[in-house]
């Protein structure tokens, strides 16, 4: 490619060629550098990374509810309905309820008792709610 095509192809196409061919270059066998293999989190068998691991139900409705929880109770309004916070009518329900209790809390106890009243009762209601699988599992499914 000569240098009129670089310049065509614009400065983040340029960047990205340039990021390629430098990763490219891995181990030359004088010692000086490291590999692929060697990086943390390296797959001994492919050299490449790991993925991380998916997140569970329950882990998805912790933190997306509590992240709403916290919003509203520092005086947030959600635009839309829940489906565009990115909620189940079930998390729904379970931000409704913690958010009723945590603003009781923040009122009587200040904002700290309210923000950990909202990890606890979250992540009890999200693991109690997933406990028997998600929405297309359960014993109404039967």
């Amino acid at each position: 490619m000569g240098r009129g095509a670089a310049l065509r192809l614009g400065p983040a196409a340029l960047t990205l060629a340039m990021a390629v061919a430098v990763t490219g270059c891995g181990d030359s066998g004088d010692g000086a550098g490291g590999s692929a293999r060697d990086a943390p989190g390296a797959s001994a068998s492919s050299g490449l990374p790991r993925p991380p691991r998916p997140l569970s139900g329950a882990e998805l409705c912790v933190s997306a509810v509590g992240y709403w929880a916290r919003e509203m109770l520092d005086g947030g309004e959600p635009y839309g309905d829940y489906q565009s916070m990115g909620l189940s009518n079930r998390q729904y329900d379970i931000l409704r309820e913690v958010v009723d209790a945590a603003r009781t809390a923040k009122r009587d106890q200040g904002a700290r008792a309210a923000r950990e009243l909202i990890d606890r009762q979250v992540r009890r209601a999200c693991t109690d709610g997933y406990r028997d699988g998600g929405p297309s599992r359960g014993p109404w499914q039967s």
